[in-house]
């Protein structure tokens, strides 16, 4: 996929996309399947990463494959951020102009002592309000800041609004993880087919 190029008409038939950016701090390649059964297949470096779009692609019951490599030695914000980055191009492009589907996912997600709540819209305006999320602590060698800088690059190229609250923090690890699995929950309602909606779901007709 070319970055610059506006995603194609949704394909009801083949709601995947393949996306590849290459600078000079990272190589990052995502391939994506909005009807998938939920396979991960990540590799960018930093496990406790891998594991949160782990949960993602169980969650959200989509595909994912990431393979990203990064000057980690000056830390995952490079990294973590070009993943954001493709993953939500992938997003942008396997939605199409978005026909036939729900657009709107909501989720309120318990990780033991931590409670998340995320909601979305896919509606074609990045926004993105994060609340409450740890920041400045660290989990085997991953920032948790980087929960939101992540999660911005998402949104800013799946042109997609996104509320992320954190009504309960806990351990720092089950505070993420729920966090990650509410956004993963929401994306599956937003992106999935409604039979009785046949065209863009929005009164203006457009998104």
């Amino acid at each position: 996929m070319n970055l610059d190029r506006p995603p194609e008409t949704l394909d009801p038939l083949k709601r995947t996309a393949a996306v590849e950016r290459e600078t000079r701090e990272t190589q990052v390649s995502v391939r994506l399947d909005l009807d998938g059964s939920g396979r991960a297949d990540i590799d960018t470096g930093l496990g406790f990463f891998d594991h949160m779009l782990e949960l993602l692609a169980g969650h959200g019951l989509v595909d994912l494959t990431v393979t990203a490599r990064g000057d980690l030695q000056t830390g995952g914000h490079h990294t973590v951020e070009d993943v954001g980055l493709c993953i939500g191009s992938a997003l942008a492009e396997a939605t199409g102009d978005r026909r036939g589907i729900n657009r709107y996912g909501s989720m309120l997600t318990p990780m033991d002592e931590a409670l998340a709540l995320v909601a979305l819209d896919l509606s074609g305006r990045p926004y993105f309000a994060y609340e409450g999320g740890p920041i400045g602590e660290n989990i085997a060698g991953f920032d948790s800041g980087l929960v939101a800088e992540f999660f911005r690059a998402v949104v800013n190229n799946a042109r997609m609004t996104l509320h992320v609250r954190v009504l309960e923090a806990g351990d720092v690890h089950h505070t993420i993880e729920a966090v990650f699995k509410a956004f993963g929950k929401a994306l599956r309602q937003a992106v999935s087919v409604d039979p009785r909606m046949t065209g863009i779901p929005s009164t203006k007709g457009v998104l």
